[in-house]
C-alpha cells in the first residue's frame, strides 16, 4: 500500500465528525473521478475494501450504496460494483500560471465565494516577513471557499496589512475577488511570486472541500506587491485537483545545443 493510501486509511480510522461511510464514499468517490477506478471497471469486493481500509463491511456496503445513488456506481448481482460508463464530471476551473491576474479576474467573474471566517489578528512571523510588517502589526486575515456550480474547489486563507483592509468591510470580501477590493483601496499592484506544491487533505480543509481526509490538494502559496514592494497580500490556497487546473505554455528557444524550454508569458483569488 503507498503512502497515500495509507494516510487515507489513517485518517478514515481517526475522524472525529462525519460517519466513516460517508468518508469512505468521498474517498472512493475522489479514486473514481481521478481514474484510479475507470468506466466499465469494478471495484474490490466488500471484503477487501474493509481489509482495506479497516472498518466494517456494513461501513463499505453503505459507502457503496452512496456512491450508487449519487450515480457513480452500478451494482449488479453476481458481477460486483461496476464504475458507470455514464459518470457525469463537473466543470474545471482553469487558470494561467504565467497569465496571472487575468485568470484571477476570470476566477472571480466565473465562481461563487463562501466567506468562512474574517477578522483582525497579529499573524505569524513568516506572514510578517513576508508582508514588511512591523511587530504587533494586525493582519485582516479571512478564510473563504471558493465553488464552481456549487462544487467547491478551493480553500483559501488570506492576510493583508490592517492598514489596507480598513477600505473594505466582511460584506465586500463576500461578493469582491480580492484583487479587486485592493485595487479599489488605490493600491497599485505590480508583482508577486508563487510557490506550488502538493499536500494531503487535514480534516477541516477536507471538510469544507468535500473531500476525504487525506485527499491530495495542490497547495499554491503566493505573496502580492505593490508598486513601492510593499507586501499586500499573503495568501494559502488549497485546491481540488479534481476541480482546478494550473496551466503554463512553453516555447523553445535558443540556438542549436543551447535550445530550451521558455514560458510564454503572454499567455488571477
Amino acid at each position: 500500500m503507498g503512502v497515500l493510501k495509507m494516510a487515507q486509511v489513517k485518517a478514515l480510522g481517526e475522524t472525529k465528525t462525519g460517519t466513516k461511510h460517508h468518508q469512505l464514499f468521498l474517498l472512493l468517490k475522489d479514486e473514481i473521478i481521478s481514474n484510479l477506478y475507470r468506466p466499465g471497471c469494478k471495484l474490490p469486493g466488500e471484503l477487501k475494501l474493509a481489509e482495506q481500509y479497516g472498518v466494517s463491511r456494513v461501513t463499505v456496503r453503505a459507502a457503496i450504496k452512496a456512491l450508487a445513488d449519487a450515480g457513480f456506481v452500478d451494482r449488479k448481482p453476481g458481477l460486483g460494483t461496476i464504475v458507470k460508463e455514464s459518470v457525469v464530471k463537473s466543470s474545471v476551473m482553469h487558470a494561467s500560471i504565467a497569465d496571472l491576474f487575468p485568470s484571477l479576474e476570470r476566477m472571480g467573474r466565473d465562481s461563487q465565494v463562501r466567506l468562512l471566517e474574517f477578522g483582525y489578528e497579529i499573524p505569524t512571523r513568516t506572514v510578517s516577513n513576508e508582508l514588511n510588517l512591523q511587530e504587533n502589526d494586525k493582519t485582516q486575515r479571512s478564510v473563504r471557499v471558493r465553488l464552481l456550480e456549487n462544487v467547491p474547489f478551493s480553500y483559501l486563507i488570506t492576510h493583508v496589512p490592517e492598514s489596507i483592509a480598513h477600505n473594505y468591510n466582511e460584506s465586500d470580501l463576500a461578493t469582491t475577488p480580492l484583487f479587486r477590493l485592493l485595487e479599489k483601496s488605490g493600491i497599485k499592484i505590480d508583482s508577486a511570486k508563487q510557490h506550488i506544491s502538493a499536500v494531503l487533505a487535514s480534516q477541516h480543509i477536507a471538510e469544507a472541500l468535500d473531500v476525504a481526509i487525506g485527499s491530495p490538494l495542490i497547495y499554491l502559496n503566493r505573496v502580492v506587491y505593490d508598486i513601492n514592494g510593499a507586501g499586500v497580500e499573503y495568501l494559502d490556497a488549497y485546491y481540488r485537483p479534481d476541480k482546478y487546473q494550473l496551466r503554463i505554455d512553453l516555447s523553445r528557444t535558443g540556438e542549436e545545443d543551447s535550445r530550451h524550454w521558455t514560458a510564454e508569458l503572454n499567455g488571477g483569488n
